[in-house]
């Protein structure tokens, strides 16, 4: 164990960075925004000047939108110091190496730095190169461990942390409890395969489409269109390829093919535009043409006849074969492109809802036209020997239970006592559409004809927001009349939570901005994740709330508060909130799921009927004169006396034991 090493346990205070490009100016301000000292490191002037300024004009950005204070803005600022002297990031707990994907630059920034630091952690934001060839210059691989961040650091919520073949647990430990302390939501790569993760899916999905496209089997147009709005992919494959650059795939392809020769072989389109100097949107053109940056315009009917197997039965195929490797979890494999790759779900919860046997029979179909590499993976074939064909079938990569209701924009799942409605449209932060409207008035309905549900949860999918407000654009709003008749669809649908007749928790993890933050309002408790940020933010847009917020705010914070929130926009964080008012309670991160399902079931112990009529009493509470209110609690009252829960409650408290509630 290398001297020193007791100093890799205690709390990591100082972090360098090597490199103040794209990838190391983010990763510097990332950690200076949680509170670390960070020293970056580069070769010239120039590129410490031009990541220094990067640096200044996002921080101005994030306290523009209030997200920080001018004196948060500065104390940032100071914490990171640019240097051109190596040895000044020596000094560093952790080093982050985030210099251009080049192998031998790699290896010779840290066989320098191996001897100047015998204590610091030593990471690579490498998105493709094994970490075990770059720990390799160094006199200390078990010290040495992958840290990919996804760009930008400072908005992307992901980071894929990867073990060289000889790192410790330790340092494995070090890392994702660093990654966590910046706010991050982390995935375990477990074994250094080249492409870790995301772009060991990523890739092959990427070559295919291209293959697809030089086939002949379907236009990139379609291809594209298919991905969007089939898939729910927040852009185009094609799209996508032109904005990550085709230089940088094209590479990162080689790279991969280099180390495992099985790999299928790089689509001819991709070399093509590769040597043609056409590498995307950095250059203008690409497989588009992006003039002034503009992103291309994909109709959803070029993509109607295409099926979108085509391409992605390979990305389910690597997505397998990391499953059946032990390189990560499931779990971490649906977290990975959901958050890196902005994927509506998890590549094998869509694997399962398109059916195991049809992705089999995609691949064994390529594979007999175009060769052996594109042979289904053993855990494909053998899911389906045993008939585990996914959400058809009840099991597939996951479990699924009749209770289990997916709808286009939303998920309702049962598990008596409790219900979660879970807003899934991640790839546009859980934005609310018309068609999301609906199926949240559809699912109230079907709760309050449920006597088995006592509670109800909303939250929403992907872990980086509840919802982000109204998806504007999707209402075609026109004439002041449909702007009306949306405004009053969306209030109605939320009211019908608020009418609920047992109670509604809003489970906020993440954004809850406008619409979103209505929807909570409609809702009996507001529990927040620490991450969380709410408010009603449409006055930045030269709006105002047009769900009910005006009215709900009010009642909850107070005039003079709703009047501040609502003018200025205000977005406050999880702990402003709860000193507002306007949550019930703050949870860390990391528990946020256990202790909102904790919360959820002692209140599904509680009398059924009794809540029902409480939620109705306190609703008219700020409704009608005091004197109307109290007839009603006047009446429930007299009539809960008569119920069997009644019963059940006053002869368990004289017996001194926990009473069990049947809703009668």
């Amino acid at each position: 164990m290398a001297k020193g090493w007791f100093r890799l346990t205690g709390k990591i205070s100082k972090v360098g960075v090597l490199g103040a490009g794209t990838m190391g100016h983010g990763i510097a301000e990332v950690a200076s925004l949680a509170g670390f000292d960070v020293t970056v490191y580069d070769v010239q002037q120039s590129f410490l000047d031009s990541g220094m300024e990067k640096v200044r004009w996002s921080v101005s950005k994030l306290a523009e939108k209030g997200n920080i204070t001018a004196e948060q803005s500065k104390d940032i600022l100071a914490r990171v110091h640019p240097t051109l002297e190596l040895s000044a990031v020596a000094a560093a707990d952790l080093i982050i190496e985030a210099v251009p994907e080049e192998l031998p630059l790699k290896r010779t920034i840290f066989g320098k730095l191996d001897k100047m630091t015998d204590t610091a952690v030593f990471a690579s934001n490498t998105s493709t190169i094994p970490i075990t060839e770059i720990a390799a210059s160094t006199t200390r691989p078990e010290q040495f461990v992958g840290l990919h961040f996804f760009n930008p650091p400072v908005l992307m919520p992901l980071v894929e942390i990867t073990r060289g073949d000889r790192t410790s647990q330790e340092t494995a430990d070090i890392a994702r409890s660093f990654a966590r302390a910046l706010g991050k939501q982390v995935v375990m790569c477990n074994k250094d395969v080249p492409g870790f993760i995301v772009n060991r899916i990523l890739g092959p999905l990427l070559n295919e489409a291209a293959w697809v496209v030089g086939r002949g089997e379907a236009t990139m147009e379609g291809v594209d269109s298919a991905a969007v709005y089939k898939v729910g992919l927040p852009m185009g494959l094609f799209e996508l390829t032109d904005y990550s650059g085709i230089d940088v795939l094209y590479k990162a392809a080689e790279a991969v093919k280099s180390r495992e020769p099985s790999s299928i072989l790089g689509a001819p389109l991709l070399k093509q535009k590769f040597e043609q100097g056409k590498f995307g949107k950095k250059t203008g053109e690409g497989f588009y043409r992006w003039p002034s940056g503009a992103r291309p315009q994909i109709s959803k009917e070029a993509g109607e006849g295409v099926d979108p197997l085509l391409f992605f039965s390979v990305a389910v195929n690597a997505a397998a074969w990391l499953v059946r490797n032990g390189v990560c979890t499931k779990e971490d494999v649906d977290l990975a492109v959901k958050l890196g790759l902005g994927f509506p779900e998890g590549i094998l919860r869509m694997a399962d809802q398109w059916g195991i046997d049809k992705i089999a029979a995609s691949l064994k179909k390529k594979q007999a036209l175009y060769g052996p590499d594109y042979a289904p993976d053993p855990l494909l074939e053998e899911m389906v020997r045993r008939g585990e064909l996914g959400v058809s079938a009840g099991k597939g990569f996951y479990e699924y239970s009749g209770s289990e209701r997916r709808l286009e924009e939303l998920m309702l799942r049962k598990s008596p006592p409790l219900a979660w409605v879970t807003l899934n449209r991640p790839h546009r932060l859980n934005t609310i559409t018309p068609k999301l409207t609906e199926e949240l008035a559809t699912v109230a309905n079907d709760l309050a004809a449920d006597a088995s549900v006592r509670v109800v949860i909303i939250t929403g999918e992907g872990g980086k927001a509840f919802s982000a407000g109204a998806d504007l654009t999707s209402f075609g709003f026109g004439a002041p009349s449909k702007a009306f008749d949306a405004s009053r669809g969306m209030y109605e649908a939320f009211s019908a939570f608020e009418r609920l007749g047992k109670p509604v928790i809003a489970a906020l993890n993440g954004y809850a901005f406008g619409g979103g933050c209505e929807l909570a309002l409609a809702c009996d408790f507001r529990l927040a994740s620490k991450s969380t940020q709410i408010g009603l933010t449409e006055t930045n847009l030269g709006i105002i709330p047009g769900a009910g917020g005006t009215q709900r705010l009010v009642k909850l914070v107070g005039l003079p508060k709703a009047r501040e929130m609502i003018y200025f926009g205000s977005r406050l964080s999880a702990d402003e909130a709860l000193e507002a008012g306007l949550v019930d309670r703050v949870f860390a991160n990391e528990e946020f799921q256990a202790r909102v399902e904790e919360f959820a079931r002692k209140l599904a112990k509680r009398a059924p009927l009794s809540l029902k009529f409480a939620k109705g009493a306190l609703n008219l509470a700020s409704q009608v004169p005091t004197d109307l209110g109290q007839y009603f609690e006047a009446g429930s009252f007299a009539l809960l006396l008569s119920t069997q829960d009644a019963t059940e409650g006053i002869t368990s408290f004289l017996s001194k034991k926990e009473p069990e509630f049947k809703g009668e």
